[in-house]
């Protein structure tokens, strides 16, 4: 149940899963938009010419708006090399331009110039360096200079500019509509499934293990992230509520501690990037840690374009 129920939670049904004669009717209204969206979408791919930085680039990316498990699925590719970058924008962050977040797994900022996602990188892969900028080629040629040997590209699908090894991944549960913004959940259009290098499909390629660290008899689930209903089927049966906040949202101590007094809980269940905004509270945290399970085959297909790189 919804404790926020706003127009960002609105559009994004609208968007995945319309309901009812508006939604329907606005996506259609909306269609010439969603034509125009593509035409520009399409003519930067055909027209981009590709740059080639000679070092291996992993881009992990998805078609549709908001998460599909990009972050735990570069977490757990990029666990086993050492010298490697992670280069991502840094959604939300208070910083701009060119940030190292860690380096060789010492941190070198905080939270708030990171980027939630940046900093679980950072504190996830200890091997790793980690890099924000809204320049990737910036981003990239810094890692080079640092001797970093292979970067992984998050969310890097879009940036069609670059010589990179492309993977998607592809949902469980696909869009309702099949249309790009603003008729749909579609970045880019849908067939370009069959232009990456490696497609991932939930619950073939790949399949969640979720965990719950510091459970507590009375929790309560606080959460800013997108499509906040995913949690559900890895959600224990003690949740005495769900209160959603925006996706990325900033949580304060004294917002989280009204809940718990609230609800009389004796912790707030959260997800692992949530909990990266949560931890200096010193309140009771409990975190859904998920990690992926993958098929031995796409670390090969992965080590195999390693292997034959340039």
């Amino acid at each position: 149940m919804f404790k926020k129920a706003n127009f960002t939670f609105w559009i994004e049904e609208y968007l995945f899963y319309p309901k009812g004669i508006l939604q329907y009717l606005l996506s259609t209204l909306l269609l010439p938009f969603s034509a125009i969206y593509c035409i520009i979408v399409i003519s930067k791919r055909v027209f981009s010419k590709k740059i080639d930085f000679n070092i291996p680039i992993i881009s992990i990316g998805n078609l549709t708006v908001g998460g599909n498990g990009k972050t735990p699925l570069t977490i757990e590719l990029a666990k086993d090399y050492k010298n490697c970058a992670i280069i991502l924008r840094g959604y939300k962050r208070q910083s701009r331009g060119l940030v190292v977040v860690s380096r060789d797994g010492k941190i070198l900022c905080d939270v708030s110039q990171s980027g939630d996602e940046a900093m679980l990188y950072a504190k996830s892969l200890p091997n790793a360096t980690v890099i924000v900028s809204e320049d990737r080629s910036k981003a990239i040629e810094y890692a080079k200079s640092s001797k970093c040997t292979v970067l992984f590209l998050d969310d890097g699908f879009s940036k069609s500019y670059i010589k990179k090894f492309d993977i998607l991944i592809k949902p469980k549960t696909e869009p309702t509509l099949p249309f790009c913004l603003p008729s749909g959940a579609y970045r880019e259009p849908k067939h370009l499934y069959n232009s990456c290098d490696l497609l991932i499909r939930e619950d073939i390629d790949f399949k969640r293990v979720v965990k719950i660290i510091n459970p507590t008899k009375k929790m309560i689930l606080v959460t800013g992230i997108s499509k906040p209903k995913r949690l559900d089927a890895f959600l224990p049966k003690n949740i005495k509520e769900k209160i959603y906040f925006e996706d990325h949202h900033s949580f304060t101590k004294e917002e989280l501690k009204n809940l718990i007094q609230k609800y009389s809980a004796t912790s707030i269940l959260t997800t692992s990037k949530d909990a990266i905004k949560m931890e200096n509270f010193g309140l009771s945290i409990s975190i859904l840690e998920l990690k992926l399970e993958l098929n031995p085959q796409i670390k090969n297909k992965i080590n195999s374009f390693l292997s034959n790189f340039g």
